[in-house]
Formats: C-alpha cells, sequence, structure tokens
C-alpha cells in the first residue's frame, strides 16, 4: 500500500466574537480571569444568525485554494464532518460541490462526528485512497455549536466557538499519515446529546431538549479513562517508542482537560501543544486548526513524528501520528 499525506491545511473562523468580558456582563460573578483561567479561553469566534457551517466550510476550503494554489477541478472527493448540518437532505457535501466548482465526477459524503471527526476524516481518506476509489481528497470539518447551546447556559457558552477546517489529503504531501485507532462507546450517548430536533423528537418545542446538553463530569471521566491506553495503542500499532514523538495535537477540549491529560500521560510542556484562547473549542475543527498553528509556530523538521488524538461525543475516539516530510 503506497504512502498517504496531508498535501494542504487551512482554516476560516467567523468574525462575530465572543470575548470573556461580554460574557461577565451576562453572567455577573464570573470575571473575565475566571473565565479565562477554568477553561482556557478568552475569545470565541461565533457565527452570524445567517451564517451556516457549510458557509464555514466554503470559506475554510476557500483558504486553502488560494494559501496552495489548488484547483477546484483536481478534486475528486469530498468528505464533510459536521453535527451542523444545513438540511436532514440532501447531504451538505453535495451543496458544497457545486459552490466550490469541484467535477460532477467528485464523489461526496457527509459524516457526523464531533470531537473524533477530523482524525476518523484522515482515515476514511486514507482508505478511499488506498482503495484507488480516488486521489485528491478534500476534508472539511465545520459546526457551529453556538446555535445548540442555550442563551443562560454559562458554562457551554464560555467553551464552545465555531469554525471549519480543510485539508487536501494525497498520495503525496508535507505529512504521511500513519496507522489509526478508532473506537466507540454509544453507552455514553446521552452524556453529550441535542434531543430534540431529528427523527426520534422531531418537534422542537423550546425545552431543555432543544439545546446541547453535557454532563462535564461523565465526559471527564471518559476521556479520562479512555485516552491513555488510545496514546498506547497507537504508539504500538505505529511500531514507534513515544520517545520518537515530539509533538502531541489533543482534541482542544477545554485547558482543564488537556492540562489533565498531559499530567496523567507524562508529556512533557515542549511537547503538548495547547492554545485555544482565541477559537474555544471548535469541535471537528479543534485538532486541524491546532496542528495549522502548530506548524507556523514550531516548524517541524522532516522525520518529525505527531500524534493526534479526538475524543468525545458519541463516545468516539481516534488517533493516529503523522510523520513529517518537508
Amino acid at each position: 500500500m503506497s504512502d498517504i499525506y496531508i498535501n494542504a491545511l487551512s482554516y476560516y473562523l467567523p468574525k462575530g466574537k465572543l470575548t470573556n468580558e461580554m460574557l461577565s456582563g451576562m453572567f455577573p460573578g464570573w470575571s473575565p480571569d475566571k473565565i479565562a483561567s477554568k477553561v482556557g479561553v478568552s475569545t470565541r469566534n461565533i457565527a452570524s444568525e445567517s451564517e451556516s457551517a457549510a458557509d464555514l466550510a466554503y470559506l475554510a476550503a476557500q483558504n486553502l485554494f488560494k494559501e496552495y494554489a489548488i484547483q477546484p477541478s483536481s478534486i475528486d472527493f469530498i468528505l464533510y464532518c459536521t453535527q451542523s448540518p444545513d438540511y436532514f437532505l440532501p447531504a451538505t457535501s453535495c451543496i458544497l460541490q457545486e459552490r466550490l466548482g469541484i467535477p460532477v465526477s467528485a464523489g461526496a459524503l457527509d459524516f457526523n462526528l464531533g470531537c473524533s471527526g477530523y482524525v476518523y476524516g484522515l482515515a476514511l481518506a486514507k482508505g478511499l485512497i488506498s482503495a484507488h476509489i480516488a486521489k485528491n481528497i478534500l476534508l472539511l470539518t465545520a459546526d457551529t455549536y453556538s446555535k445548540f447551546i442555550y442563551a443562560e447556559d454559562k458554562s457551554n457558552r464560555t467553551i464552545f466557538g465555531d469554525g471549519a477546517s480543510a485539508t487536501l489529503i494525497s498520495d503525496h504531501g508535507f505529512a504521511r499519515i500513519g496507522e489509526f485507532i478508532l473506537g466507540t462507546d454509544g453507552k455514553g450517548a446521552e452524556n453529550l446529546i441535542i434531543r430534540n430536533g431529528a427523527m426520534k423528537h422531531l418537534q422542537r418545542d423550546g425545552s431543555p431538549g432543544d439545546y446541547l446538553f453535557m454532563n462535564g463530569t461523565e465526559i471527564f471521566n471518559f476521556t479520562s479513562k479512555e485516552i491513555p491506553p488510545l496514546i498506547t495503542l497507537t504508539l504500538n500499532k505505529n511500531r514507534i517508542g513515544a520517545e520518537l514523538i515530539s509533538q502531541y495535537i489533543f482534541h482542544q477540549a477545554n485547558m482543564f482537560m488537556l492540562t489533565h491529560l498531559q499530567k496523567k500521560l507524562g508529556i512533557p510542556s515542549e511537547k503538548f501543544y495547547a492554545d485555544m484562547s482565541n477559537t474555544g473549542n471548535t469541535v471537528s475543527s479543534t485538532i486541524p486548526i491546532a496542528l495549522y498553528c502548530a506548524m507556523k509556530k514550531l516548524r517541524p523538521s522532516s522525520e518529525d513524528n505527531w500524534l493526534l488524538a479526538g475524543f468525545g461525543v458519541g463516545y468516539s475516539w481516534a488517533a493516529t501520528i503523522l510523520t513529517f516530510k518537508i
């Protein structure tokens, strides 16, 4: 099987802002410093009422095309990860194909995953290329969780922001995609859920079921239990020792969670990338945004190994290793 690579990477954040100062005004007793120290976020980008996740994904793709001089005609498959679809049907990836000017000969597929979605998308793309189904895959992630959060839910409003990413995956590029470990435990579905709006409970009536519910304690317990073995299994499957990983990029859930995982895994601070201060938790886009920013800041060398790990809603988790070829 030939090697598969990340060939290009970019992202987009909406123009709207929700700062800690604004939140402090809405929730007296929560100072800007207290919010920042608790979740590690100072500013979140928020989509406008008229902006959908697909609009953000479109702009992320446009950034990718411009930054890397990519022609839409070169794309032969679109993978779109979102939990904020424009419609029940059609698939939003079909709409994005037309908007982006990608050929009608391209395949297009939506998949519904959250915080593990980017790594799952890399796995899907690698499989499609390895099976000779596609050659140049555009992986888009986009979510607008802000539209699901109740106005008085100060906990979730401090954590989540909106955003999108775009990645080109090909048989050549700057980072070879390694082997994957994936996992699922549907017993945790009730701990991060929007109950109303789909076919199980179609009607939205203004009740709590219309909005994002997150059991933070259970999500923390799940992450603390499942992620350490996920990292060990990923290292073993890729036949590499932890000492050869030069950077770990985890889903940017919140700083409390990230700090806990770093300490539990014994990862040195200089090898653990965590920076969500100006974005918040953008769900499926946290890893690609962090990867993009870390590359700009740390400038990886050829043969550097970076481990990516996503985890959250589902429950769902996924990890792989990127080896740079620069």
